[in-house]
């Protein structure tokens, strides 16, 4: 299928479904799973692929061809995505199921869980060999942290968004998905944990970030992709050496809810009032997203001291999208009792210290975990 014929594919469906009110929310989810195309080669000879669609750009509508960065997100159900794909037959056996469709920066804990238990199930099933969840890019890394923490399998699950929507011209989420398919199709990927297939490259959960707001090259991370997949075939170049999927000790099947960890910017002339709040509101443990190296401004140490001392669990980390935060450099953080996120950026620190309390981890065990995941 051209470009200009899946375009209009898209277009009709969002015609299609203007209007749609019937978006599945956490409660009731629908099903929508949907064969994607005639098979061109015979069916047993392909891997087994499910599609878990949220919504996102890679399911948005815009006004007119020109609208790359106008649109509506979360607009063009699964079903309709895939049917504009029947390329995806020559890569496996693909299926699609409608858990979410909304836009990502709504994300909650509760879409986390729910869709990491999907994610499990799924994993379990003798006749799936990979997953694909579309996202919306927002929130697509922390999503993806989360799953690479909580879902023990071997079996590749790659996620997948795009910057502009499909009615866009040169829109990236036709490409995106296709890659995204032969990467959780591909028995080289199997054990290599949580993929992001983004703009041709492939890369871990845990180091990949969103840094561009407005460009397909959106999804970079600072040590590098794992491959990159080029006419459909996947290249590898190395390989992730955290702790992940089967090597995890976080579970989703004995999760069923997360503790309230709060992020708060560190900027010039910073007052503690965020801190106070967040303790106020019953924060178990807070994100410090310092300057530089993670550090912390005079006036506020006495505040993060104070929290730590009403049992508030402190992490240090940066604002600073590359490098690392280094432990008792900035601050003296045995003394003070407080963590480091080493490479973390603050909102996957996070997702690592809501699992870390949830199991009722100490500081020291915090500690090690951000060292070896």
């Amino acid at each position: 299928m051209t470009f200009q014929a899946f375009r209009m594919s898209l277009v009709a469906a969002a015609i299609t479904v203007a209007g749609f009110a019937g978006a599945p929310t956490l409660a009731h989810a629908q099903d929508t799973r949907a064969t994607a195309a005639t098979q061109a080669q015979p069916a047993a000879a392909k891997p087994r692929v499910v599609v878990l669609a949220t919504g996102g750009t890679i399911a948005g509508a815009g006004a007119s061809a020109m609208n790359s960065a106008t649109y509506t997100a979360a607009k063009v159900p699964v079903d309709k995505l895939l049917a504009g794909l029947p390329e995806l037959s020559n890569v496996a056996q693909v299926s699609g199921e409608q858990v979410f469709q909304i836009a990502s920066e709504s994300f909650t804990n509760e879409h986390l869980l729910k869709l990491a238990q999907r994610v499990s199930q799924l994993a379990k099933q003798g006749d799936v060999d990979g997953i694909v969840i579309t996202h919306g890019t927002d929130t697509l890394a922390e999503t993806a942290y989360f799953l690479s923490l909580t879902v023990r399998t071997d079996k590749p699950i790659a996620l997948v968004g795009s910057m502009r929507p499909g009615t866009a011209l040169s829109a990236d989420g036709a490409l995106n998905l296709v890659n995204a398919v032969s990467v959780a199709a591909s028995k080289d990927a199997r054990g290599k944990g949580v993929l992001v297939t983004m703009n041709d490259e492939i890369n871990t959960a845990r180091d990949v970030n969103k840094d561009i707001n407005i460009q397909t090259s959106a999804f970079k991370s600072q040590w590098g992709p794992l491959g990159m997949v080029v006419e459909g075939k996947n290249y590898w170049f190395r390989a992730p050496v955290k702790r992940h999927t089967t090597q995890s000790e976080f579970d989703i099947d004995s999760i069923t809810s997360l503790p309230q960890v709060d992020i708060v910017y560190a900027y010039g002339n910073v007052q503690p009032t965020a801190v106070n709040a967040l303790v106020a509101g019953g924060a178990k443990a807070i994100i410090h997203a310092g300057t530089g190296n993670g550090s912390v401004a005079d006036r506020m140490v006495k505040p993060l001291q104070d929290a730590r001392a009403k049992g508030v669990v402190i992490v240090r980390s940066a604002r600073v999208p590359y490098g690392f935060v280094l432990r008792n450099a900035e601050q003296p953080d045995d003394k003070h009792d407080w963590v480091v996120a080493h490479d973390l950026r603050p909102e996957k620190a996070r997702i690592l210290t809501m699992l870390a309390l949830a199991k009722g981890a100490s500081t020291q065990e915090l500690q090690r975990m951000f060292w070896e995941y």
